[in-house]
């Protein structure tokens, strides 16, 4: 069932070719702790051009993680960020907003939502290629985890607005079922605690905070806000955990890291 949902969740989070089918996505819909443990496979692929870090330029390295996270991900979650991002800007009430986030055309919400988030994203990853490998990949990996988490954790507090594919994920769930979301986030952040950990804590704690937004503003949450917690969380997680390793690192170095992940 478990391994069903998380196909179900490969399915809809990414562009590979798995849980395209109707038993896959009913399983996924009623487990939040698939969008976590899909971000295990996400992130392990996405973090793959960290591994050469020392030995291509930092730029490269994040330019081809940027790639990787497009064709991987796709843009299905980019485009909530921009339709949330139109929401915000506009003056009026909760349906009002939601009639500009149904409309195709791009406004200067959905430009400066997404411009700053990519920007934020390329700093993260600029930094992140100037930490030795096993924590760039790491901490890439943990930010991936957490923007899952924060759609797990969307799924189990948030209030759906709507019809739609944030009701078919929030009915049936309660804050109860995110303790199996966050109990399987707890290898990747123990890998280099503190900065993995906070890295993964940013999802559900970034997902309570537009929850509470999005209850205000949107009249509940709807698919829109689930793609813009994603994309928000990746960005501030990698940021977060980038900052966390520089303050404190870990007294078990580079070396260590590896030791505890195959432990």
């Amino acid at each position: 069932m478990v391994l069903t949902a998380v196909r179900g969740a490969l399915g809809f989070l990414s562009r590979l070719p798995v849980g395209h089918t109707e038993r896959a996505w009913d399983a996924f819909v009623g487990t939040p702790a698939a969008f976590p443990l899909a971000g295990y496979v996400v992130g392990g692929l996405v973090a793959v051009p960290f591994l050469a870090t020392g030995l291509l330029p930092a730029p490269v390295i994040a330019a081809a993680y940027l790639g990787s996270v497009v064709l991987v991900t796709g843009v299905n979650h980019a485009d909530g960020l921009a339709d949330l991002g139109d929401a915000a800007v506009v003056h009026g009430d909760p349906a009002e907003r939601r009639d500009v986030m149904r409309d195709t055309t791009v406004g200067v919400g959905a430009v400066l939502a997404l411009g700053t988030v990519l920007l934020a994203l390329a700093l993260a990853a600029l930094a992140a290629a100037g930490l030795p490998p096993l924590v760039a990949v790491a901490l890439v990996l943990s930010a991936e985890v957490g923007a899952k988490l924060s759609m797990a954790t969307l799924a189990c507090v948030g209030r759906p607005s709507h019809d739609g594919f944030g009701s078919a994920v929030i009915d049936g769930n309660d804050p109860r079922r995110l303790l199996a979301s966050l109990a399987v986030t707890l290898p990747v952040a123990a890998v280099a605690v503190p900065a993995t950990a906070v890295a993964v804590l940013t999802g559900p704690l970034l997902a309570v905070a537009l929850s509470g937004w999005a209850d205000r503003r949107l009249g509940g949450i709807g698919g829109d806000a689930f793609g813009a917690a994603n994309e928000l969380t990746r960005a501030v997680a990698l940021h977060v955990g980038v900052a966390a390793w520089s303050l404190f690192g870990t007294p078990l170095g580079d070396w260590g890291v590896l030791a505890w992940t195959l432990s």
